[in-house]
């Protein structure tokens, strides 16, 4: 059976996983300033090889375990309050991609959680 669905705009942040905040990781700061500011989730995602704006190829291949892989912070949410949250990462990242894709959430059960647009219980 199909869940509940609905429009929403997904958010994606990649930087790199030593990309730091105030000595914390960017990632951490981003996953949590989006819990702040209410919304539905964040997931953050560590790639295994990648490279952006440097050129350089990171990998997680046996010699290179030391490289600075790249991650990606995704939040899903409405329209309205994801770009609500745009300001705070205009603050954060420095350095990175930040992309918007519009999407159709389909949300399987009731687990306590709030989808895009839910007001917290």
């Amino acid at each position: 059976m199909t869940g509940t669905t609905g429009r929403a705009l997904r958010l994606t942040v990649l930087v790199g996983e030593h990309d730091t905040w105030h000595h914390r990781p960017l990632y951490s700061e981003i996953v949590h300033r989006a819990h702040r500011a209410g919304l539905a989730g964040a997931s953050v995602f560590r790639g295994i090889e990648g490279f952006g704006a440097s050129s350089l190829v990171h990998t997680s291949r046996l010699l290179s375990l030391s490289e600075c892989m790249p991650v990606a912070v995704v939040i899903v949410d409405t329209e309205e309050r994801v770009r609500g949250f745009l300001p705070q990462l205009d603050e954060l990242v420095t350095e990175g991609l930040v992309t918007l894709d519009a999407c159709e959430v389909v949300r399987y059960g009731d687990r306590g959680e709030r989808g895009p647009g839910e007001a917290p219980a």
